[in-house]
């Protein structure tokens, strides 16, 4: 049987709660990093030695573990034993000399605005195409994350003033503005559809799946590739595909860099200016492709 996390990983979760703020997803997949560590090792968290953690990331390596994974498992352990310096449980931190795997810098994957048409061009004529329209529609409209839009209630959505609230990461809360389509598609699902999914219990999240209950993430990654799949978009696509496509579009056509951050809830304009570089691929590429004088 798999040893249950320790004290110190109760601690520092806790601490990644209350004192840090980071969300529950973050939190758990801190807590799993940890654990998987421990576990392979058959130690304790205090117990673990840099030649330890050596030998997992080996283990790792053999495994064929993708570089990104791996570098996010080496940060949640600096994190973790930065704390236990800090709380003076350890004298000397196992993990410090150990550098972070290199992640070759990929652009994110974007739909072309043909693909987004395609995508959304449902046709509502019961309750699930309604909620399958609106749920997109409104993740297109306003680059929500796909744990954001699962955690909506139906209270988050002002139809009046056409504007979706939000928390986010580190419980930061936004309101974003959304357009027509959004706004239209969201009427429907809650004036003529969204009751007649309710089942016997109560449920205030905005999009309910068949049995009444809260979507999930892993409800709308499913009823989004199925989608994909029927429209014929071939491109390998996620819940942030539509949120990278909201920015990029957004970039595309003039909006302002630090609009686009504020509404995405990056903390850092570092991490939005991603999108430029889409934006300067996209123009090389129509660059090559259709100058008369670059044949």
């Amino acid at each position: 049987m798999d040893r249950d996390y320790d004290k110190n990983i109760t601690d520092f979760l806790y601490y990644l709660l209350v004192d840090k703020k980071y969300s529950p997803n973050t939190i758990d997949s801190y807590k799993e990093d940890l654990n998987i560590l421990c576990n392979y090792l058959h130690k304790d968290t205090l117990s673990i030695t840099e030649k330890d953690i050596l030998k997992y990331l080996d283990y790792l390596d053999k495994e064929h573990i993708k570089t990104k994974s791996v570098a996010r498992k080496v940060s949640a352990f600096n994190s973790f034993y930065k704390f236990m310096l800090i709380e003076k449980r350890i004298k000397e931190n196992p993990i410090s000399k150990i550098e972070l795997p290199k992640i070759e810098k990929t652009l994110p994957n974007v739909l072309s605005i043909d693909e987004v048409d395609k995508l959304l061009d449902i046709e509502v004529t019961d309750a699930f195409s309604s909620r399958n329209k609106a749920m997109l529609e409104l993740m297109y409209g306003s680059g929500l994350r796909v744990s954001e839009l699962v955690n909506l209630s139906i209270n988050d959505i002002d139809l009046f003033n056409a504007t979706v609230r939000t928390i986010g990461k580190g419980s930061k809360e936004r309101i974003i503005p959304l357009g027509d389509y959004a706004i239209n598609s969201l009427d429907i699902y809650l004036n003529r559809y969204r009751a007649s999914m309710l089942k016997k219990n109560a449920c205030d999240k905005l999009f309910l799946n068949n049995h009444g209950k809260g979507m999930t993430r892993v409800g709308f990654f499913k009823i989004l590739k199925a989608l994909a799949k029927e429209k014929g978009i071939d491109k390998e696509i996620s819940p942030h595909t539509l949120r990278h496509s909201f920015a990029t579009h957004l970039l595309n056509n003039g909006a302002d860099l630090r609009s686009i951050q504020e509404m995405l809830g990056h903390y850092n304009l570092a991490t939005t200016q991603i999108y430029t570089h889409v934006a300067n691929e996209k123009l090389k590429s129509d660059y090559d492709m259709y100058h008369p004088h670059n044949k």
